[in-house]
């Protein structure tokens, strides 16, 4: 992992597609030493998660390449590399673990983090969402709780409760999330740790219960739109 980490760091100060294609083969080494980490945690989070057996390293793994056709920051690359263990892969919608590599912070986490739950929701299964709230908040919060050593996002969030949910409901905050995920930030020592992989499923499965809650909300979401 060292090596990636290194060449995370050259490309960020080196942006720009005449260096990456100088450098195309070290990016190739450090994109198969990912797929290789993506490929072990899909097979061990499988273990306690059964529902992203199947899944392969290219489902759960992102471009290097940036779309700028919106962005001020025309930079062509990402600073960041990221694993996402979802059920259906990366775009399917559901609730996963996260694993984010950016050796120089990033706007996105700030930095290397994991995390586990729901990002970006679609609107009509973050009410799904908040309806299981409704009906289950003591034990979402449960499951908060006992992954220890991670902390619920905050960040994104309404002003109000939602229209159409009680304002003096017990978890009135968490109905007030757009985004439904917990964090836990960690020092480069982590990744560069010989047992990474292990350590990381370890981190993981203490977020089982929380991803299986929002991930029963999300399945009654798509459900209802057939």
């Amino acid at each position: 992992m060292e090596q990636v980490i290194d060449f995370m760091r050259r490309l960020d100060a080196n942006n720009e597609r005449e260096w990456f294609d100088a450098h195309r083969a070290e990016w190739l080494r450090a994109k198969a030493r990912i797929a290789r980490l993506a490929e072990g945690l899909i097979e061990g989070i499988s273990s306690f998660d059964p529902s992203v057996r199947g899944l392969r390293p290219q489902d759960c793994t992102y471009r290097i390449a940036r779309d700028t056709r919106f962005s001020p920051d025309k930079t062509p690359y990402k600073n960041w590399l990221g694993i996402f263990i979802a059920p259906h892969g990366k775009k399917g919608g559901y609730a996963g673990y996260y694993l984010h590599i950016a050796p120089t912070g990033d706007r996105l986490l700030g930095g290397h983090m994991l995390t586990s739950g729901l990002y970006c929701p679609e609107p009509f299964v973050l009410r799904s969402v908040r309806e299981e709230i409704v009906d289950h908040g003591d034990e979402l919060a449960a499951s908060i709780a006992a992954a220890q050593g991670f902390r619920l996002n905050e960040s994104n969030r309404l002003k109000r409760v939602p229209t159409g949910f009680s304002a003096d409901s017990e978890h009135a905050d968490l109905l007030k999330l757009k985004d439904l995920y917990i964090e836990k930030p960690i020092p480069e020592s982590f990744l560069l740790d010989d047992h990474l992989l292990e350590n990381a499923l370890d981190e993981f499965r203490r977020t089982y219960p929380f991803v299986a809650i929002l991930n029963r909300a999300v399945q009654y979401a798509y459900e209802e739109m057939m």
